[in-house]
C-alpha cells in the first residue's frame, strides 16, 4: 500500500475513534465543551497508559513489526496472511493475529488521543478573543508533546522494544498525563465553568515537589525493571534470592544504551544485573513510600471544610499507596500476574494524576503554611 494512502487511512480510523467521545460531550450538559473536552482528554491519556501497559505486558509490543501500519497496511485484516505466515514459522514469537490487533488498537487510541488535542488546539485557537493565548500555546505545548511520544512509540517498534526507549516512551506518556491534568484543571473560562482557581493554599510547595521527584525517580526504575523483564529476577520476598542483601553489579544494570536481553558488550545480561535492576526498584519504594504517606498526612492535618477537596485526595494518595504495594509485592509472589501488573502501573499514573491534583492546594509561602497550622 502507498505510504500516502495508509496515512489517509490511519487518518481515518482516528476521526472514527476520535468521533465517539466527541458525540459524546456534545450530548452533556453542564461544563462547557471546551472544559469537557480537557478531561475527556485526561481521561482517555490514562486508559493509553493502562492499554499500553497491557500491550507490552502481552508481548504485543512487536506484533506489528512495522510502523505506524501492520505489514503496510492500516489493520491487521489486510495484513492477515503476513501475519499468519509470520505466527506459522514461530509459533511463540512476537507475532500472532491476537498480538497484532492489541498493537495497532494501542495505536489506534494514541491517533486517537491525538486527534482530540488537535481539536483541543482548534478551540483553544477560536477562543483567543475571550480566553486569551495563553490556553492556544499550552494546547500547541501539548501537541508538540503527543508527537515527541509518538516518535518514541514509532522507535520502540524499530528499534525492537530497546529497553531505554520503552521506558522513555512510557515516561513521555505520564508527563503528558500530568500536562494534560494541568491543563484541564485551569480556570480557563471563569463565567462558564465550575473550576475555581483555590486562593487558599496551605500545601508546602516543597514537600510537593520532593514528592514529585521521589515518584519520578520510582517510576523510572519501575520502568526499567519491566523493560528489561526483571521482575523475576528476585521471585522471593523481602528477601532475594534468600540474601537480604543480593548480589549486585550496578554498572552492567544501568548501562542504559543496549539492546533488549543484552549488555554494553552485546552479551546477554547476566542475572545478577537483572537481580540489580529489581532490587533497586524495591529498595526505592521505601522511601516513595515514606515521602508519599508524610506528604498525605500533612495534607490531612491541613485540610479543612473549606478544603475538602484537599482532604479527599489526600485519602486517595494513600489508598494509592496501599494498592502498589499489594500489587508490587503480588507480582513477585504470583509470579507476576497480568492483572496485578496491570494495576500496578495504573496506581503509578493514578498516583501522578493525584499529586497534580494536590498541586492546586501548594504554595510556595512558608508564612501562609504557618498561619494555617496554627488554625
Amino acid at each position: 500500500m502507498p505510504t500516502f494512502v495508509l496515512f489517509l487511512e490511519l487518518a481515518a480510523i482516528a476521526i472514527v475513534f476520535a468521533g465517539l467521545p466527541l458525540a459524546y460531550l456534545w450530548t452533556r450538559p453542564g461544563y462547557s465543551f471546551f472544559q469537557k473536552l480537557n478531561w475527556v482528554l485526561v481521561f482517555m491519556t490514562f486508559d493509553l497508559i493502562v492499554f499500553g501497559a497491557f500491550t507490552r505486558l502481552t508481548d504485543s509490543g512487536l506484533g506489528c513489526p512495522d510502523w505506524p501500519g501492520c505489514y503496510g497496511v492500516s489493520n491487521p485484516f489486510h495484513a492477515l496472511g503476513e501475519i499468519q505466515q509470520a505466527e506459522a514459522a514461530m509459533p511463540s514469537g512476537p507475532v500472532t493475529v491476537i498480538k497484532a490487533w492489541i498493537e495497532m488498537i494501542h495505536r489506534y487510541l494514541a491517533m486517537t488521543v491525538g486527534a482530540l488535542i488537535l481539536i483541543q488546539v482548534a478551540t483553544a485557537f477560536s477562543k483567543i478573543k475571550t480566553l486569551g493565548k495563553m490556553p492556544f500555546w499550552a494546547s500547541l505545548g501539548l501537541f508538540f508533546l503527543v508527537c515527541v511520544q509518538g516518535a518514541f512509540g514509532a522507535w520502540t517498534v524499530t528499534l525492537k522494544l530497546q529497553p531505554i526507549i520503552v521506558t522513555i516512551h512510557l515516561m513521555l506518556a505520564l508527563v503528558l498525563l500530568a500536562c494534560l491534568t494541568v491543563y484541564a484543571q485551569q480556570a480557563w473560562e471563569q463565567s462558564t465553568s465550575s473550576i475555581h482557581t483555590l486562593r487558599i493554599r496551605p500545601l508546602p510547595a516543597q514537600l510537593l515537589l520532593v514528592a514529585f521527584i521521589v515518584l519520578t525517580i520510582q517510576i523510572f526504575l519501575g520502568a526499567w525493571v519491566s523493560t528489561n523483564y526483571a521482575v523475576l529476577a528476585c521471585p522471593d520476598f523481602p528477601t532475594c534470592l534468600g540474601a537480604a542483601w543480593p548480589e549486585t553489579n550496578w554498572g552492567e544494570g544501568f548501562t542504559l544504551w543496549r539492546q533488549l536481553g543484552l549488555n554494553a558488550q552485546g552479551e546477554f545480561i547476566s542475572p545478577i544485573a537483572l537481580q540489580t535492576i529489581h532490587w533497586a526498584h524495591r529498595l526505592f519504594a521505601v522511601t516513595v513510600l515514606i515521602v508519599l504517606s508524610v506528604l498525605s498526612l500533612k495534607a490531612l492535618q491541613l485540610a479543612t471544610p473549606v478544603l475538602s477537596g484537599l482532604s479527599r485526595f489526600a485519602k486517595l494518595l494513600l489508598a494509592l499507596l496501599l494498592l502498589q504495594v499489594i500489587t508490587g509485592i503480588s507480582n513477585v509472589i504470583f509470579q507476576w500476574p497480568l492483572l496485578a501488573a496491570l494495576l500496578h502501573t495504573a496506581g503509578s499514573a493514578a498516583l501522578v494524576f493525584c499529586l497534580v491534583r494536590m498541586s492546586s492546594w501548594a504554595s510556595w509561602s512558608p508564612s501562609l503554611q504557618k498561619k494555617m497550622t496554627k488554625r
